[in-house]
């Protein structure tokens, strides 16, 4: 069985996704790419790699033997790095978001069509086993049409945003918290099976970190308004430094029922269905929602998130051996990202309606 070759560039947030890939009987972690040499000979000891297999230069990196690349640095170097691994030849695993503006998501549409490399952007949210779940509802017909759908993600990462004893900043200090919208909106379009065409965006502005205005990463929250292009609407709520624990929730009315999980964090494992083909009209029921999968593989628990990344890097797999569109290709994989980049620039213009362009093959 000839195994795929796989490199890791990021070695911090990345160092888990190579496990999951580690422990996959078809995969050889061959190189690792990081700009910390400390982090890069701790992880590189952790996967048995030479000295030899660890870079700290990109392009070297990429001239190793490798079938396919996992990029998880910093969104900004996304496209660029991306880019560049399609034009070497090798399949690429990208984290989440594709980039920070329509122009380098459009130059990565370019380049998977130009080389015929496999892409897929990381939205491990997708792979949560009730969200999976969810989706075989959907498609059984349970809910009817999808009309309108909600979701917030709340995660207080103030530390990860700038050190308040040193002034130092961190490279998300520039990030506006929409624009990290493929928490949100992945699992919610991937449900929907529909793509944005319009958004509009407001802020609530520098409420709680006033001396950090001039930071958009610091803004108190975001809340994006979308239309679709099936008729429906979606609203979204971002922020990076609220006080509230980590959360991720999702709410669903179709046109014969409602789906949503609990507000309590991100892993809560509770939720409510109402399909009234079913239920009684005065009552809902409460529902588990794991985000592991209880018939997982022991080996699905290797990466955190659940089982999520386990399910997410086989689709890739799957991807990279039959020359197929994986699930999130890099059109739903704009899909996801474009109308975070739009709804905050509609914020900066007091709540702008603004077309959302959409990107096609």
């Amino acid at each position: 069985m000839k195994r795929i070759r796989m490199g890791l560039v990021g070695c911090s947030r990345g160092r888990g996704l190579a496990q999951v890939f580690a422990a996959h009987p078809k995969v050889e972690v061959t190189a690792l790419c990081d700009i910390d040499e400390r982090r890069l000979t701790e992880v590189g000891k952790a996967f048995n790699l030479a000295e030899s297999a660890l870079h700290t230069e990109y392009a070297s990196f990429l001239n190793a033997p490798l079938d396919a690349v996992i990029i998880a640095t910093p969104i900004k170097f996304h496209a660029d790095q991306t880019v560049q691994a399609l034009e070497t030849g090798k399949h690429v695993l990208c984290e989440q978001t594709v980039a920070y503006t329509v122009n380098d998501c459009q130059r990565v549409v370019d380049a998977v069509r130009r080389t015929q490399r496999t892409y897929m952007m990381g939205e491990n949210y997708c792979y949560f086993h009730y969200v999976r779940e969810w989706q075989k509802l959907v498609k059984l017909g349970k809910l009817g049409r999808i009309y309108y759908a909600e979701g917030e993600y709340i995660h207080e990462i103030i530390g990860l945003l700038v050190d308040q004893k040193t002034g130092q900043y961190y490279w998300r200090h520039e990030r506006p918290p929409i624009w990290y919208c493929a928490h949100t909106l992945g699992p919610l379009l991937l449900l929907m099976e529909d793509r944005i065409v319009k958004a509009c965006g407001l802020t609530t502005g520098f409420s709680k970190m006033p001396d950090y205005a001039d930071h958009p990463g610091f803004l108190d929250f975001e809340i994006g308004l979308f239309k679709t292009q099936k008729g429906s609407v979606i609203k979204i709520l971002r922020s990076q430094v609220a006080s509230r624990p980590h959360m991720v929730w999702y709410s669903l009315y179709g046109t014969k029922g409602h789906l949503e999980n609990s507000r309590l964090d991100r892993l809560s494992q509770e939720g409510l269905v109402y399909l009234e083909d079913e239920m009684d009209k005065h009552s809902a029921k409460t529902a588990a929602c794991p985000v592991v999968d209880p018939n997982a593989p022991e080996e699905a628990k290797h990466g955190g998130h659940g089982t999520s990344e386990y399910y997410m890097i086989r689709d890739f797999l799957d991807a990279v051996e039959r020359g197929s569109r994986p699930p999130i290709d890099v059109i739903k994989a704009t899909d996801m990202t474009i109308p975070g980049l739009i709804a905050h620039e509609s914020a900066m213009k007091n709540g702008q309606w603004m077309d959302v362009p959409l990107l096609d093959w």
